[in-house]
């Protein structure tokens, strides 16, 4: 796939366009800034290699929006980042750090363990249900924190 050809900075602009657009209906420079905690000129400068790329089309004015192969890539990013995040929380990481550390490995971990993750994450939940094992786990981690201390 093309994903190959982009760097994890290129994919985590696809992707942060892709969730601009979801939220406000359009993705101008200075959202895209805001959704990366970067500086707008910086913003600029990446919009323009994508626009070359094929993934974007960038007008100055008009602000930003995803070729379908643009949108195609931002969707997998995006799918593996809500994947990684959904499974990091039910193990009970913090909402803050399941999304910092998804968006590190949405980048790094093989499509094939992705898609491991995410009919995991789907067994657990419709065939388990959250409640039930997730209070087991939790059950689990107290009795170890206690052993452990």
């Amino acid at each position: 796939m093309i994903m190959h050809s982009l760097s994890r900075k290129a994919e985590d602009y696809l992707e942060a366009i892709l969730n601009v657009t979801f939220e406000k209906g359009y993705a101008r420079t200075k959202d895209i800034a805001a959704e990366l905690a970067v500086q707008p000129p910086t913003v600029v400068e990446m919009v323009k290699k994508l626009d070359r790329k094929g993934m974007i089309t960038y007008r100055k004015y008009d602000g930003v929006t995803l070729t379908p192969a643009g949108r195609r890539i931002a969707e997998i990013i995006r799918d593996r980042h809500v994947t990684l995040q959904s499974f990091l929380m039910m193990i009970r990481v913090p909402e803050a750090i399941a999304s910092k550390d998804a968006c590190i490995m949405e980048h790094e971990l093989s499509p094939d363990t992705i898609e491991q993750i995410k009919a995991f994450v789907k067994f657990i939940r419709e065939y388990h249900g959250d409640d039930r094992i997730l209070r087991q786990f939790d059950t689990f981690r107290a009795v170890k924190s206690v052993v452990s201390a």
